[in-house]
């Protein structure tokens, strides 16, 4: 009882705070979230989220080499593709001449340290901007894990580390793992995406790869519900039985609850997506001085690391880990 207990005290000196610190941040924790495109132009300011830009294969070269300098461990790539590539079945995912297979390959290149992390859904390339095959108004699960092996499969064989597939069809990881074993790519590791909710945060993010004015209707028949929590520990206990080595929980502030749900529950590592839209309002907070940019941008990512993630992909990787290192 106070003033026996004075919890005050180990909070007088810098010392002392690191001394009784439960949680730290480090580099380690950091995956840089990046938007490449097959357009001309070196870079393309994205609109709704200031800093962040489409970057071309040279000035994704030059991004990784960058990033591994830092000491940031993995660039996860997602395509902004020319409409007139695009279609209803999303063929272009499948092109092993594409944008993401080229951008692998571009990474490897540059920077031969990096770990490479790939989307594996289709609505960079579909013209109705959704994650699958649209059947009428309805997603086909079974047709579009088919093409979704196949995206995969594609990765891989350009040299990416870690398919990622974001979609939420049922049955895709095993299928992809089966996939990936008989194609002798024994090494490369699945980050499911198993938590991810149908979200009002993604909006800048499909202003950046180009599906947003695209987009008919939502995603909520195959993306989770918002309210839930149980059902998602169904989905990550699927996901690992089938062959996932990591898994996802996107958005990644709002659910802080999920991220511990799973950390807790699994022995595997959770991941959180600091997505677009959480990216967005701190910027935008901060560019009208209503909060120290930088240090809402460190917070953020502790609270991750406190919340138990194994680490966060994020847009802020290389800002951060400008900071950390001093």
């Amino acid at each position: 009882m106070y003033p026996n207990t004075r919890l005050r005290r180990t909070r007088q000196a810098d010392w002392s705070r690191r001394l009784v610190r439960e949680n730290a941040l480090s580099v380690n924790d950091l995956i840089w979230s990046v938007v490449v495109s097959d357009t001309a132009d070196p870079v393309e300011p994205v609109a709704a989220m200031p800093g962040v830009e489409r970057l071309s294969l040279a000035a994704l070269a030059k991004a990784a080499k960058e990033a591994q300098a830092l000491g940031i461990p993995a660039m996860a790539i997602f395509p902004h593709i020319d409409p007139a590539k695009k279609d209803d079945a999303g063929s272009e995912a499948l092109n092993a001449d594409g944008l993401v297979p080229n951008a692998i390959r571009t990474i490897k290149d540059a920077a031969p340290d990096l770990g490479v992390i790939c989307d594996v859904a289709l609505d960079p390339f579909t013209t109705h901007g959704h994650d699958g095959i649209l059947q009428g108004d309805r997603i086909a699960n079974d047709e579009t894990v088919e093409r979704l092996i196949e995206q995969a499969l594609v990765q891989a064989d350009a040299g990416c580390d870690v398919v990622a597939p974001s979609d939420m069809m049922d049955g895709r990881i095993g299928a992809i793992r089966e996939a990936l074993e008989g194609e002798g790519h024994h090494d490369t590791m699945i980050l499911s995406y198993a938590a991810k909710y149908a979200s009002g945060f993604y909006g800048p993010y499909r202003e950046a790869i180009g599906s947003a004015a695209a987009l008919k209707g939502d995603k909520q028949t195959y993306q989770m519900d918002p309210s839930n929590r149980d059902e998602c520990l169904r989905e990550v206990e699927l996901d690992i039985a089938e062959g996932a080595d990591m898994v996802m929980v996107k958005p990644g502030l709002p659910y802080l609850d999920i991220v511990r749900a799973l950390s807790d529950t699994f022995p595997v590592p959770v991941y959180a997506f600091q997505v677009s839209g959480e990216y967005a309002m701190i910027e935008a907070a901060a560019a009208n001085g209503w909060i120290d940019g930088d240090r809402v941008m460190m917070e953020s990512l502790l609270a991750f690391k406190r919340a138990g993630a194994a680490g966060v992909i994020t847009y802020f990787a290389r800002r951060a880990a400008m900071k950390l290192a001093g």
